[in-house]
């Protein structure tokens, strides 16, 4: 049973009404205030203020403020007169009640307008962003197809001048070499004239082309092309080359594995049925804080190639900000087992996966479980003083001497 308060003051002008509450040591988060046109409420337990006002007010103009022990109602009147009491002089508790339920009916209405404003606000702000995004990457695509055009046809351009210069060389050389042998063939002519002449007799003789007016062919050769060999920094009695060369293989092997033939997938873009690309698109939104976004394109991503790690981890990263705790434990176990065999290549995506699914168990205060994948993370990071104060935090929770936050 809560106890009423009654040591409350108010006064008046013609417009407005002030009533002062005394909260009575509570805190201000504790209080709980609901004003309506006919019916104010304070309730901070086990205290409770009612009011059952003798005239209407405009609860849209009227303001509450809690601070300094006091709750302070500032109460706009709908007619502009004195009035001789605050509340109705009744003890009609049917009156009341109907009162009482008309108020909080209308109070209830008023607080599920304001969250589909609020809602509607925010989906209207996450569309914005994401023609906003598909904007910019439309302008960039643009820009790197202007950038390729005008390469090309400068490309061409150089091309046809090139072939028109060659021609012309070709056509200067041809003249040239038809002048020398008309040159020749006239100078031959005069001189076997002046020998029939002489009385000598000259057997003519038909010219040859010379070997230099036809250019050598070309030489042939070989390219010997070497590879750097992979060398790993591990000692020989350690080695992990298998284990590194396995790694290696499932990463190429994902990568192949695209069979974006399913019926729904056909009318996608040729970008979009790429999961590198899409990985980095959801990377953006996600750096955007457009997390819904960043999810449903790492979902497509998914339903393309399930065998990289990268996009189950991200997508846990997404439900950690979403507080879809459950479905972040899912990714991150997934990310886990698809980042074997574990090699210095997946170390950080290793390390990102166990603290992710971490947090996840920390949030929903499995602080055992939370406590074994930052000690994994922290064995594969063991200089990384972010990890070791927050794994430091998790013992105490569990020791009791420290509570974690849900944003911790």
């Amino acid at each position: 049973m809560p106890l009423l308060v009654s040591d409350h003051s108010w006064t008046q002008t013609d417009s407005t009404v002030h009533i002062h509450v005394p909260l009575k040591g509570a805190r201000a988060e504790r209080v709980d205030i609901v004003s309506t046109d006919e019916y104010i409420k304070v309730h901070y337990p086990p205290y409770l203020f009612e009011a059952f006002l003798l005239e209407p007010v405009d609860d849209d103009r009227s303001s509450a403020k809690v601070g300094n022990g006091v709750a302070i109602l500032n109460l706009m009147k709908r007619n502009k007169k004195v009035w001789n009491h605050l509340t109705i002089n009744t003890d009609d508790k049917d009156l009341k009640k109907e009162i009482r339920e008309r108020a909080l009916l209308k109070y209830q209405e008023k607080l599920s307008s304001e969250s589909r404003s609020k809602k509607e606000k925010q989906q209207a702000e996450k569309k914005y962003a994401l023609e906003t995004m598909m904007k910019l990457e439309e302008e960039a695509r643009d820009s790197v197809q202007k950038t390729k055009d005008a390469e090309r046809a400068r490309t061409t351009a150089e091309l046809e001048a090139w072939q028109l210069r060659q021609r012309r060389e070709a056509e200067d050389e041809d003249e040239l070499r038809l002048q020398r042998h008309d040159l020749k063939a006239l100078t031959e002519k005069k001189e076997a004239g002046r020998n029939v002449k002489s009385g000598q007799i000259v057997k003519a003789v038909k010219p040859q082309k010379r070997r230099g007016d036809v250019p050598a062919p070309r030489r042939t050769g070989n390219i010997q092309v070497v590879f750097t060999p992979r060398v790993f920094p591990t000692a020989l009695r350690e080695s992990r080359v298998e284990e590194e060369e396995e790694w290696l293989r499932k990463q190429a092997e994902a990568r192949r594995a695209l069979n974006p033939d399913v019926d729904e997938l056909q009318d996608l873009k040729e970008e979009d049925r790429n999961p590198d690309f899409l990985k980095d698109k959801g990377d953006k939104y996600f750096a955007a804080g457009d997390f819904l976004s960043a999810v449903n394109v790492y979902n497509l991503a998914i339903r393309l190639n399930r065998q990289l790690p990268a996009l189950f981890s991200n997508r846990a990263a997404c439900h950690l900000k979403l507080r879809n705790l459950h479905k972040a434990l899912e990714d991150s176990s997934k990310a886990l087992d698809l980042l074997t065999p574990p090699v210095a290549a997946n170390a950080a995506a290793r390390t990102r996966a166990h603290v992710r699914r971490g947090s996840a168990f920390c949030q929903l205060q499995l602080y055992a479980e939370g406590l074994q994948d930052y000690q994994a993370a922290l064995k594969i990071d063991p200089h990384n003083e972010a990890l070791q104060d927050d794994t430091q935090r998790i013992r105490d929770v569990i020791q009791g001497t420290e509570t974690l936050s849900d944003s911790d």
